[in-house]
């Protein structure tokens, strides 16, 4: 396979398989082609890969499609590859879902330890329908977002904390994840990876500055935020959100997608997304079918655009901000 290469700046580059990016018509426009070979071994700096699936009720269709865009990552010289929320299934009910649903120690993240210890890659497996310590007493589970290192180790593991309970009847969405999904307890310290460290978010986490602020305070240098938005949602605002996310915190921010219909009642956005820390798209998986997108992340990137704009040396006191009186 031929690959594009998308220089913006003078150092800003990433790589997207065609068809990730066939039909994206915006992403052409933001970019120059060069073609070139799959896989980039001259990188000065690790990539990540950042990708977008379709995912279903087939847990082992799933598991397939997942391996496959994993393997090609680490054959064109990923160090770590994100997934997006609901990698391991989307169900067409709450019934199912909970059904679907393992626990950490089950046949699903076991594969993928696997596949990271195989490969030697570390993996971000981002919103894991994981059953709760209770679930035997009150069948509900956790949003969870796990990271495994290239030894096939669990790392760390986020639960998401912001639960989607949204009606929007004029734009068709109506989704209450709190029916069947426990809140996780608080947020994690970010996880050092061959990239960089990294912070761990999930889908409507990423409605919230406070959190992306928090990580970056602790030493966040990279923000993850693996979705499944839907349409509506994700067309007003998904790609503001993301490149704010990063101006705010002067961070990368790398967003795996999931992309198109899953069943007869939901569809999602897709666009996986990798921002830079000055706000600028790299790279865009497009809205069409499922794919991957390779970007370089240089970390002299953040420290030079910390540096030039120190806005975190600006930021007042925690007491300044809560000086409004109460009304």
């Amino acid at each position: 396979m031929l690959t594009l290469r998308c220089v913006f700046g003078s150092s800003a580059k990433f790589l997207v398989s065609f068809p990730a990016l066939k039909h994206n018509t915006r992403l052409q426009n933001r970019c120059l082609p060069v073609l070139e070979k799959p896989h980039m071994s001259g990188s000065l700096h690790p990539l990540a890969a950042v990708c977008q699936v379709t995912a279903t009720p087939d847990k082992e269709a799933n598991f397939s499609a997942c391996k496959q865009l994993v393997e090609e990552a680490k054959q064109r010289g990923a160090s770590m590859v994100f997934l997006p929320e609901g990698f391991d299934y989307i169900g067409s009910s709450r019934e199912e879902t909970l059904a679907l649903s393992e626990s950490l120690a089950g046949d699903t993240i076991s594969r993928y330890t696997q596949l990271a210890r195989k490969l030697e890659l570390w993996l971000s497996l981002g919103g894991f329908h994981e059953r709760g310590h209770d679930w035997e007493a009150d069948r509900r589970i956790h949003n969870s977002h796990v990271i495994i290192n290239d030894r096939g180790d669990i790392v760390s593991v986020y639960r998401k904390s912001h639960l989607f309970d949204v009606e929007l009847p004029e734009k068709g969405v109506s989704l209450k994840e709190s029916a069947f999904t426990i809140p996780g307890p608080s947020l994690v310290a970010p996880v050092q990876t061959p990239i960089g460290k990294v912070g761990l978010g999930i889908c409507y986490d990423l409605r919230f500055p406070e959190l992306s602020v928090a990580l970056q305070r602790h030493g966040a240098e990279i923000l993850t935020y693996p979705s499944a938005f839907t349409v509506a949602t994700g067309a007003a605002h998904w790609e503001v959100l993301l490149r704010a996310r990063a101006i705010e915190t002067q961070c990368f921010v790398l967003a795996a997608a999931q992309v198109g219909r899953h069943h007869e009642k939901r569809s999602s956005y897709g666009h996986a997304l990798a921002v830079d820390p000055w706000g600028e798209v790299l790279g865009d998986c497009g809205e069409e079918k499922p794919g991957l997108v390779l970007v370089e992340v240089d970390l002299g990137k953040v420290r030079s655009t910390r540096r030039n704009m120190p806005v975190q040396q600006h930021r007042r006191d925690d007491a300044f901000y809560c000086s409004l009186p109460q009304t």
